[in-house]
């Protein structure tokens, strides 16, 4: 059964950290990784901040070749990076591990992660590579992914649990009953973090129950 883990890393760790020092009230969030030679190539989003010239935001850094713009909408803007595996940070050891990233969001306080392995050895593998290079992760939360009532997709706990309580507190309702806050209160996590789980959320059951695979 897959499992879930969940886990923070400090700003500074992460090379894309260094634009929280020019733009410390942007929110970064990474949409997707792929494995390229060499290279990891995030994509990410940067929201929360309008700026001419979004990639002089980001200092150069020893793990990170290139950084470009590929879109932007207002103040949010769709960026992609090239990263060096043979730099030791959060990302080479998610890769040396085969691990997939669900989510990845970064503020000016830290990075917050949830990650997906097929097997409980490779998030081993990854706790073992972090200690072993010295790259500082807390882990807040290790659990199975579970498929929801049968059916043939899964959600995360934490995504099931973020779905269930904004359709109960009334988040869905026309005119909302609790806002993003009150509801990210709740369960003890920023906006960003919940807005994520949403969104995520709702990807994994329209895919399932709407999208026809060819």
């Amino acid at each position: 059964m897959a499992t879930v883990m969940e886990f923070t890393s400090p700003t500074a760790e992460f090379p894309l950290g260094s634009v929280f020092e020019n733009l410390p009230g942007v929110t970064v969030e990474l949409e997707r990784l792929i494995p390229h030679q060499t290279l990891i190539i995030p994509y990410f989003w940067v929201r929360g901040v309008e700026t001419a010239d979004i990639e002089d935001a980001f200092d150069p850094h020893a793990g990170v070749t290139n950084i470009r713009l590929i879109d932007s909408v207002e103040d949010e803007y769709l960026m992609r990076a090239e990263w060096k595996q043979s730099y030791l940070g959060v990302l080479s050891a998610l890769a040396k591990a085969n691990v997939v990233v669900l989510s990845g969001i970064g503020t000016k306080d830290e990075w917050r992660f949830e990650v997906r392995s097929e097997s409980q050895d490779a998030i081993a593998e990854f706790r073992e590579y972090c200690q072993e290079h010295d790259i500082p992760i807390e882990i807040t939360a290790v659990h199975a992914m579970l498929p929801i009532q049968g059916e043939g997709y899964e959600l995360t706990e934490t995504q099931r649990e973020a779905l269930v309580l904004a359709y109960e507190r009334g988040y869905f309702d026309t005119p909302r009953e609790v806002s993003l806050e009150e509801l990210a209160d709740e369960l003890g996590i920023t906006q960003q973090s919940l807005s994520s789980r949403l969104r995520r959320g709702h990807r994994r059951l329209i895919g399932a129950t709407l999208v026809t695979s060819p």
